[in-house]
């Protein structure tokens, strides 16, 4: 008899709940981001999401973009990244209302903003 035939074994699962985990702004990026995101025109600060459930996302995407001044430089729905540019009191009133509409009304756990 080995002593694997004893053994329990056990598995894990994440599940994720609905939560904004990272909510960060860049206020000065150096250039060469812009460049390796694929932004080319480059302007001001980069706010940064990742949320779960990934389609979250989108909607972060669109509350944004409808908040303030900002573009939206990127999002992935099946990774729950967002990425948007602007200068530095957009990005940031736009984080906020995103946080607001996803965390307030929509019950998402919450997460500080960030910045450097």
């Amino acid at each position: 008899m080995s002593s694997f035939e004893n053994k329990e074994r056990i598995i894990q699962e994440f599940v994720p709940g609905r939560q904004i985990t990272l909510a960060h702004v860049i206020a000065n990026p150096v250039p060469e981001l812009y460049t390796k995101l694929g932004i080319l025109d480059v302007s001001g600060a980069i706010g940064i999401f990742t949320i779960t459930p990934s389609e979250g996302a989108i909607i972060a995407a669109d509350v944004a973009s409808k908040a303030s001044d900002v573009k939206i430089g990127f999002v992935d729905r099946f990774s729950g990244s967002l990425l948007i540019y602007g200068d530095v009191a957009a990005v940031r009133e736009s984080m906020k209302d995103v946080i607001r509409v996803l965390c307030d009304e929509m019950k998402f756990a919450r997460t500080e903003i960030t910045g450097s």
